[in-house]
């Protein structure tokens, strides 16, 4: 009998079963249980140097980040978890399937009015800002906003004076003293580096990020620091007073005798500080602090209504308290934009 198409329905359908069947897509991932922990030490064009230490020992691992991690980035500092191969021979790859949770993150934007953070380092504690005396010429807006940053990311600040034997760092080394940063001074005589030893003590049993723009002897230091670390550095420029980058990526070094680790970055020329939240640069200065329950919502602590002012006239932050004020409202207006920068 022909069937007229009036006599077909949805009943009549013939659906064609999928050669792979029709069960469902789970959304349940491996729960890895079998990962071993490590310590991401650079990246490079997606493939990330690890350090897995186990009851095998010590071995550099490389990995690639596994297809369920999707878009989450991975920096240099990242405590990860690892499956596949993590022999680290030769040709071997693993997969990175998990990341800890970061204690600290080192962020910067790239300007001040930028809303996409770009993660620098994780699970850093101190951040080293290293800065030449001379040759280049020392750039504070630069120094303050790196000191932001620091204070942000809850990281303990330390500022290195390089080439101090081509001018004296007491002038400089004043405008920061009511910020009570802790400084180390080096400089070279003699083919040795005086302030060497003092920065060791200071970043023995520490994970510290050395940032600085180029050629101020950033690199230089490393290697100072970390003989076998073979750190490319260059010259600055006689006509633009400006380094050349020497550093392409960051990197994580052990220090001699596990004695801590430092992370070499690349030479910068801005600091974009658009994630900064201006309350958390203000929980440094403790005795400023409490002066800000007087201010207007919304004080920006740098207006003519704010209550830090009349907080310091009445002597409440002690004989420091001016100085400590300006020193405060310079940090906070080094997250405007500035061409010098």
């Amino acid at each position: 009998m022909v069937r007229s198409s009036s006599d077909y329905d949805e009943s009549d359908v013939r659906i064609r079963p999928s050669r792979r069947g029709s069960r469902p897509r789970s959304k349940d991932r491996p729960a890895h249980t079998d990962a071993v922990p490590g310590r991401v030490l650079g990246v490079d064009r997606g493939r990330y140097t690890t350090l897995v230490e186990d009851a095998d020992g010590k071995r550099i691992v490389t990995a690639m980040r596994a297809r369920e991690l999707g878009r989450k980035g991975i920096v240099v500092g990242d405590e990860v978890h690892l499956v596949g191969d993590a022999t680290g021979v030769d040709g071997s790859l693993a997969r990175i399937v998990r990341i800890s949770p970061r204690e600290t993150v080192l962020r910067r934007t790239a300007d001040d009015t930028d809303p996409v953070e770009r993660i620098l380092v994780a699970n850093a504690d101190q951040l080293v800002v290293v800065s030449a005396l001379a040759n280049p010429e020392p750039r504070p807006r630069l120094i303050d906003r790196c000191l932001v940053a620091a204070y942000d990311a809850g990281m303990e600040p330390l500022l290195v004076l390089t080439k101090a034997d081509l001018t004296d760092p007491t002038p400089f080394l004043e405008q920061y003293a009511p910020l009570s940063v802790r400084h180390i001074v080096t400089a070279r005589h003699d083919g040795t580096t005086d302030g060497l030893e003092a920065l060791r003590t200071a970043l023995a049993g520490r994970v510290s990020v050395l940032v600085g723009h180029s050629g101020v002897g950033k690199s230089t230091l490393v290697n100072a620091l970390v003989p076998l670390a073979l750190r490319a550095t260059g010259i600055v420029n006689d006509v633009t007073g400006r380094g050349r980058h020497t550093s392409s990526s960051a990197v994580a070094l052990a220090l001699p005798d596990d004695d801590g680790w430092v992370i070499d970055t690349p030479g910068v020329r801005s600091f974009g500080l658009a994630h900064v939240d201006l309350t958390r640069i203000v929980q440094h200065f403790e005795d400023l602090e409490p002066g800000t329950e007087q201010c207007p919502r919304g004080c920006t602590h740098d207006e003519e209504e704010c209550g830090l002012d009349a907080w310091v006239e009445s002597g409440a932050a002690g004989p420091a308290g001016p100085a400590r004020l300006d020193s405060l409202r310079r940090l906070l207006r080094a997250r405007t934009p500035d061409k010098d920068d």
